[in-house]
């Protein structure tokens, strides 16, 4: 089969790599990808967005079947408008994507039908939003509706941090404001494959949203992750089942939106049970680069079954170690990151035992040189029998590569490792 992934981060690197593997594909291309992605895939120098492109590059180069990475593609209708040309495409539609487009439609929906999540107001005037922020106080959570990386959420732990946030979103014309109560618990993630209506959970993880070790600074796409995430015991992860994954999946068909691809449910253990935080319509970055470490069966026919609606009685077999995931990235992220630094090392990092370097925001100079490209710029990624060996294997990485313009948090996983000395 000739495979087309879309997407250019750590995220697709993760994914090409593990699809590169599949005895059933013959030809690998990625638009528009990066140097990594380079060694195992054809890169095609294409916007992700730009749909037209897209299908003509799916015609150029006779593909049949395409895996959609990230979420600006989807929520812009890319699987619409390819499967309407007759490509076979993994991912939602864009009226089912809402659920990562829209904040404010994904907790209607949890209200619509009973899915458990915090309470919420949505506004789409300033002073609205600033009157129930002034009415619950703080510790609050505002988020911008729309897509923003990542990075449209403040978890505002003062008045006047919420009311800061909330004047900086509706600074933006037109801009809509969902917020939240506080939940207080353990983050986790937690992804499910859906064919339309039946869901095959995938390996747990748990991501470290801030940008500073012990969890201080700003929110980010992600600094780190790790898989499993022994916080979502068999328990939890069958209540997250039944109570948030088949309640939604349920709801969107009642919707007329039936949702085919990954749901990323990020979730917060609270004393009352999981509750849902927000979903995303794709792999989460980084928790794919340790999820796709950890997959011993071939990604691809899971693919194509959640396309075809045939999950129900599919199954996936996983790795019993854990995957430990570094990000690397560029001074001044999650603001403004100085890009056009230079890397080196990467060789070295990649053979440390049991290591595998994903590529993210990443770009290949003319001589030859990787250099800082975007925010998260890498992924070191390890495997270890305890969250404490691969912590230790993917350290040993992060400090064979020379990179003076980045930076990482030096804690990911710890509090798995706090848990392993219980």
């Amino acid at each position: 089969m000739n495979l087309l992934v879309i997407g250019s981060g750590g995220r697709e690197h993760a994914l090409c790599w593990a699809l590169s593997a599949s005895p059933l594909v013959t030809k690998l291309v990625c638009a528009p990808g990066n140097p990594g992605i380079g060694q195992v895939a054809k890169l095609a120098p294409v916007n992700p967005t730009d749909l037209d492109a897209v299908l003509q590059l799916c015609r150029d180069e006779h593909i049949d079947f395409v895996v959609v990475g990230p979420e600006a593609p989807l929520v812009a209708g890319l699987v619409d408008h390819l499967e309407a040309a007759g490509f076979a495409c993994f991912g939602p539609t864009k009226s089912a994507a809402r659920l990562e487009g829209s904040k404010g439609f994904m907790k209607d929906l949890c209200a619509k039908y009973g899915i458990p999540t915090a309470a919420y107001g949505r506004f789409r005037d300033a002073a609205s939003a600033e009157a129930f922020i002034r009415k619950h106080g703080a510790p609050i959570v505002v988020k911008a509706d729309g897509l923003a990386a990542g990075k449209g959420v403040t978890v505002a732990m003062t008045l006047e941090e919420a009311l800061a946030a909330n004047a900086a979103l509706f600074s933006e014309p037109g801009a809509e404001v969902v917020i939240e109560e506080f939940l207080d618990g353990e983050e986790v993630s937690f992804f499910a494959l859906v064919d339309g209506r039946n869901a095959l959970a995938l390996a747990s993880a748990q991501d470290h949203k801030r940008v500073g070790d012990g969890d201080t600074g700003p929110n980010t796409g992600g600094m780190g992750a790790y898989s499993p995430a022994p916080a979502l015991t068999a328990a939890l992860r069958q209540e997250v089942m039944d109570r948030i994954i088949l309640p939604t999946v349920n709801g969107m068909i009642a919707e007329g939106a039936p949702f085919k691809g990954v749901l990323f449910a990020g979730l917060m253990l609270t004393k009352d049970g999981p509750k849902l935080l927000e979903y995303n319509t794709r792999f989460g970055d980084p928790e794919c680069q340790t999820l796709m470490l950890r997959l011993k069966s071939d990604l691809l026919p899971a693919l194509m079954a959640a396309r075809d609606g045939v999950l129900k009685d599919f199954d996936l077999r996983w790795r019993d170690d854990t995957a430990l995931c570094v990000v690397m990235a560029a001074e001044g992220y999650p603001g403004e990151p100085r890009k056009g630094t230079v890397i080196e090392g990467l060789d070295a990092a990649a053979a440390e035992p049991d290591v595998q370097v994903f590529h993210a925001g990443t770009a290949q100079r003319a001589d030859g040189a990787i250099v800082a490209n975007g925010g998260r710029v890498l992924g070191v990624c390890a495997f270890g029998p305890s969250v404490r060996a691969a912590q230790q294997r993917a350290y040993a990485a992060v400090d064979k590569i020379r990179w003076p313009g980045g930076f990482c948090r030096r804690d990911i996983g710890w509090r798995a490792m706090a848990r392993e000395q219980q």
